[in-house]
């Protein structure tokens, strides 16, 4: 089986505007910013989440909508797919990096869980 495109871990900020962009599906630059800075306590300038969002785009995180002189940015993958897919990219660097010996920790892991969660957890790895 083909592995999916490995998508790049998110900085502080690209996770904010990202979780701004998953609950609301389509947003512009300018509703991203108000949604953040109306909670932060120092506010950030239009230029940075613009930038932000552009890089988020170029990542393939984001996609890009224009409309007149306004992007509109909706997500390229559910919260949910992005998730699977770092995880998946997480594992996959140990596995890689250290071999045997990151599987063993995470048989470990597994022996230690509570039996109906490694149930659940065997019926999830079915299922891909």
């Amino acid at each position: 089986m083909a592995r999916k495109k490995a998508l790049p871990a998110l900085h502080e900020l690209e996770s904010e505007v990202m979780e701004a962009v998953w609950a609301h599906d389509e947003v512009s630059v300018r509703q991203v910013m108000e949604m953040l800075n109306a909670k932060a306590s120092k506010p950030r300038a239009y230029t940075t989440y613009m930038t932000i969002m552009r890089r988020l785009d170029d990542k393939g995180l984001l996609e890009r909508r224009r409309e007149g002189k306004t992007d509109f940015y909706r997500p390229a993958y559910p919260r949910e797919e992005y998730a699977q897919l770092r995880a998946q990219a997480e594992v996959d660097a140990l596995v890689d990096r250290y071999g045997d010996v990151a599987l063993g920790h995470f048989a470990r892991q597994i022996e230690q869980l509570d039996p109906a969660r490694r149930r659940a957890l065997q019926r999830l790895a079915r299922k891909r």
